[in-house]
């Protein structure tokens, strides 16, 4: 087994767009560095590093690889185990050739949600997927989507060589955790992931969990990385934080999508409205969990009259907005987002706001059907 170097050398990062080298290895980011200065809630930076959609990519004719990870994952005090630490997935030319558990390494002691951590420093774990068919072949690694997990090492026993162009599109999508999809099955099972395997793009998760909130340096951000496709999803956290009122919730929206036409006029973007979330249709935000682990609104109904929101307030706002800006922007879509998944499937919603594993892969599977179809915005 020969090592091979992580950055600097044949493989690709992709999905991440920042790269920290920490005491153990590499930590992928999925915003700029640059960002960090603008936040100071940890509450943004965790989800930052969890790697939805980041995955290694390059070529190899090695029939073993192993991988050595340092993972981060939660654990409330009085729980026997730490929070589940996700999959690793391994793609053999587009096919899934292996799932294995990522290892525990750091654990994250809380005394309870939102308090504040205390850290039990772990060591890195080696994952090892052997038997894989002989010749050159293009290999991705995709790492946990809901845990922070920083590669220490790549073991290979052949040649690994730097992927080739594929001349697929690059899809930047923006959303909330439904979009960055924690309670999936594995990397490959979040709706923005099945989509792209569908319609054979390129897709780069920007969403960020519990966080999608119209933030200026998220804008930024898209407008100055290289994009064929942009998709947005708004309104959840933004009703569930009681972030906006009606008053204020239109201008960021208009600024959000100034910024990003700055460095993509013509690019096909598309507005897409929030999915079902019955506790917050008809009751504005804040939105909390309850003691049966649900989502309830803790907003007043008759505040709506005075410019509080609610999902039904956005999705109005929202495609009233797309529509105006049409005029002058023809490249701009907007899509319900309860076409990927409407009030009839409630039951999909775990917790009453985040869909299963089974759902967002339905999602993806509706998603590709509409926008990428003939004639779709993406299309």
């Amino acid at each position: 087994m020969r090592t091979v170097p992580l950055v600097g050398g044949p493989v690709e990062w992709r999905g991440a767009l920042d790269l920290e080298t920490t005491p153990a290895g590499v930590m992928p980011r999925r915003l700029p560095a640059w960002t960090k200065e603008q936040y100071q809630d940890p509450s943004v930076h965790a989800p930052t590093v969890m790697p939805s959609g980041v995955r290694l990519v390059f070529r190899t004719d090695a029939r073993t690889l192993e991988f050595e990870v340092l993972t981060s994952t939660a654990r409330l005090d009085g729980d026997p185990r730490p929070r589940p630490t996700g999959m690793l997935e391994l793609l053999v030319d587009g096919a899934l050739a292996g799932r294995r558990q990522a290892p525990v390494g750091n654990v994250l002691r809380m005394a309870g949600p939102g308090a504040r951590q205390r850290l039990v420093a772990g060591k890195p774990g080696t994952v090892r997927f052997a038997g894989l068919p002989r010749g050159m072949k293009n290999v991705e690694l995709w790492l946990p989507q809901q845990t922070p997990t920083e590669l220490v090492a790549l073991r290979a026993d052949g040649e690994v060589l730097a992927p080739l162009p594929d001349g697929r599109r690059r899809w930047v999508h923006h959303g909330s955790s439904i979009s960055h999809c924690i309670e999936a099955d594995g990397p490959t099972g979040t709706w923005p992931v099945v989509a792209a395997a569908l319609a054979g793009a390129e897709v780069i998760n920007l969403s960020q969990a519990g966080n999608a909130l119209l933030d200026p340096y998220v804008a930024r951000t898209i407008r100055d990385m290289p994009a064929d496709l942009i998709s947005l999803k708004v309104g959840i956290n933004i009703v569930a934080l009681s972030a906006f009122r009606l008053r204020t919730f239109g201008p960021a929206l208009h600024g959000f999508l100034d910024t990003i036409r700055d460095g993509h006029p013509d690019t096909p973007l598309l507005l897409i409205s929030p999915v079902s979330c019955p506790a917050l249709e008809q009751v504005p935000g804040p939105a909390a969990t309850g003691p049966d682990g649900r989502i309830a609104a803790l907003g007043d109904p008759a505040d709506v009259a005075g410019g509080a929101l609610t999902l039904t307030v956005v999705r109005a706002e929202l495609a009233r907005i797309a529509a105006a800006r049409q005029a002058s922007d023809p490249h701009l879509h907007h899509l319900d987002g309860r076409t990927l998944l409407g009030p009839h499937e409630a039951d999909d919603l775990g917790d009453g706001l985040h869909p299963t594993a089974a759902a967002y892969r339905r999602m993806g599977r509706r998603f590709a059907a509409y926008a990428f179809a003939a004639g779709g915005p993406f299309g």
